[in-house]
């Protein structure tokens, strides 16, 4: 189908032949798993196991467990002009504690 021809036709066309289309992909991809799935199948078989066994043996993954959340560290400077205001001591400087430590002021006495 031609560009001009898409521009021809109403909006109603149009959304028409999306659904279509997303519709003909849907399937698509539906049979390109089961494409996938036999093709890794014969391959396990190949080599003497099953897909279920290969994926019962697969490494598991790595990284932090679901459900549990990243702690905060806690402040150890404070602003003292703002309160508010904290660092960990980790990571980038903020810019209130560069500006102080630059006019000669302690990093301990801005320690809470």
């Amino acid at each position: 189908m031609k560009k001009s021809e898409l521009k021809a036709m109403s909006r109603k066309d149009l959304e028409k032949l999306k659904s279509s289309i997303d519709d003909v992909l849907a399937g698509m991809a539906e049979r390109d798993k089961k494409e996938a799935l036999a093709a890794a199948e014969k391959a396990a078989a190949a080599h003497g196991f099953s897909l279920a066994e290969l994926a019962a043996d697969a490494p598991k993954k790595r990284g932090r467990k679901p459900g549990k959340a990243k702690t905060k560290a806690a402040p150890k400077y404070a602003n003292p002009a703002d309160k508010s205001q904290t660092w960990t001591g980790k990571g980038r400087q903020p810019a209130w504690f560069k500006s102080a430590v630059a006019n000669g002021v302690d990093p301990q006495t801005l320690a809470i």
